[in-house]
Formats: structure tokens, C-alpha cells, sequence
């Protein structure tokens, strides 16, 4: 296949946006809205809800998504989604996480590079406070040098790379950094310079430097073999007694 094929097979691809949810009604809709306006070709959206008591599943399909109702958990969510994806392309966005103009072009051009066989956008954190900036500046170091993106990031790839992997890792948590971990060694990941936008609330939640401490410790239990299903009980736990209390 010549190179100006390739291009025009590549550009005929359809993407399928896979978006795990669990009562996500505060922001899905506005992330909804951002992708179609943003989207420039042929694009399928897949929200795979975990279980909302909210307006999540109402709010996907008044946007016109294609609704799955799963088991909860982010990676048999996602999975879930995957499996009924048509599109050669899956990219996996987060409920709460913007894309940028004419990403599916950016995706596109990303996978046509040489040995680039996955890839992430660039981060930026809704907020003001300067330390979001310093966490984002560290997100782009750790991808860029480290090839280390995570799921908030929007990770895409090629549906039959995905499958010839097995998915994302049956996890509670974490499934996104093993999964990268076994995309790297397949080839390398392109980080797109342009930035999905992301919710501040878990950093709102526990604190700038709290929430950053947590993912450390998390990625060091990892390595340190400590069960995953306690590292998200410790996680959880944590998160629960930082939940605000609401006013009376």
C-alpha cells in the first residue's frame, strides 16, 4: 500500500469514543456537547454507565450515545464499551474531561507517524490555583520523558491492538498504568500537543499535594506488590473521609 493510500485509508477510520460513567450528571453533558462540536469526521460515542442513580444515562441519551449498562468498575467498563465499538480507532475519555477542536484529525495524524502504534493529549486541570499547574507540568514531563500517560488523558489507540492485548487489566485500580505499561512495549506513544480539559474535583477533593502524594503511593504499592484491591480500599477510604459535608 502506497503512503497517499495509507492516508486516505487512515482518514476514512472511524473512532469510537468510549466513556465509562458513574453518576456523572454534573459534567458529562458539557463534556458531551464539547466532543461533537470538536469532532470533524466520522465518530461513534459509547457512554457504558456503571450503575448511576442520576441523570447520567438520561443526559447520554438525549445526546444521542449508544447507552451500555455494565458492571461497575473503570477497566470491565471500558471493555465493555470496546467490544461494541465499531470504529478502528478507540479512544477512551473520561466523564468529566474535554477534548480539544478537531481531535479526531489530531488522533488520526498521531497514529500515521512512524512506530507510533497509541497516544494521550496533553493535560490541563480546571482551576486557578498554582499548583494544578505545577501537576500539570509534571503530567507532561512524566509523558513525554517516561512515555507514561494516564487515563485522564484520554489514551486512544487501534481497536485491534486493543484486542490483540486483551483490554485494560480486570483492576480495581490502576488499570491504565499497567496498561501502558504493555502498550510501550509494543511501540511508541505519541503525546498530542493540544490538551483534553479535566475536572479540578479530586483535587478539590483531597488537595493538591494530598491528591498528587496518593498517586505516588499508589504507583509504590504497585511496584511493592501490595494487592490492588487494597490499594483502592486505602484510596477509597481516604477520598470518603475528605468528602465534604453538606450544609444544612
Amino acid at each position: 500500500m502506497s503512503i497517499s493510500e495509507q492516508g486516505l485509508q487512515l482518514a476514512s477510520e472511524r473512532i469510537s469514543v468510549i466513556i465509562p460513567t458513574l453518576n456523572e450528571a454534573a459534567y458529562l453533558g458539557r463534556t458531551l456537547v464539547t466532543l461533537q462540536a470538536a469532532a470533524t469526521g466520522n465518530i461513534e460515542v459509547i457512554v457504558v454507565d456503571g450503575g448511576s442513580t442520576d441523570r447520567t444515562v438520561e443526559i447520554a441519551q438525549a445526546a444521542g450515545c449508544k447507552v451500555i449498562r455494565s458492571t461497575l468498575g473503570r477497566a470491565t467498563q471500558m471493555n465493555t464499551g470496546a467490544a461494541q465499538a465499531s470504529g478502528e480507532i478507540l479512544l477512551f475519555l473520561h466523564g468529566d474531561t474535554q477534548l480539544p477542536q478537531q481531535f479526531d484529525l489530531l488522533i488520526k495524524e498521531a497514529l500515521d507517524r512512524k512506530s507510533v502504534i497509541a497516544g494521550a493529549f496533553d493535560l490541563k486541570i480546571e482551576g486557578s490555583q498554582w499548583g494544578l499547574r505545577w501537576v500539570e507540568w509534571g503530567v507532561k514531563w512524566r509523558s513525554s520523558i517516561f512515555q507514561l500517560p494516564y487515563g485522564d488523558q484520554a489514551l486512544f489507540l487501534r481497536a485491534d491492538l486493543f484486542r490483540n492485548l486483551g483490554g485494560f487489566p480486570a483492576l480495581p485500580i490502576m488499570e491504565d498504568f499497567v496498561f501502558v505499561r504493555q502498550l510501550r512495549k509494543r511501540g511508541r506513544l505519541a503525546i498530542v500537543p493540544a490538551s483534553v480539559l479535566t475536572s479540578g474535583r479530586r483535587w478539590e477533593t483531597l488537595g493538591i499535594f494530598k491528591t498528587t502524594l496518593w498517586n505516588q503511593v499508589m504507583i509504590l504499592g504497585f511496584y511493592l506488590g501490595i494487592p490492588p484491591e487494597r490499594l483502592k480500599a486505602w484510596y477509597r477510604r481516604d477520598r470518603q473521609h475528605h468528602q465534604p459535608v453538606p450544609k444544612e
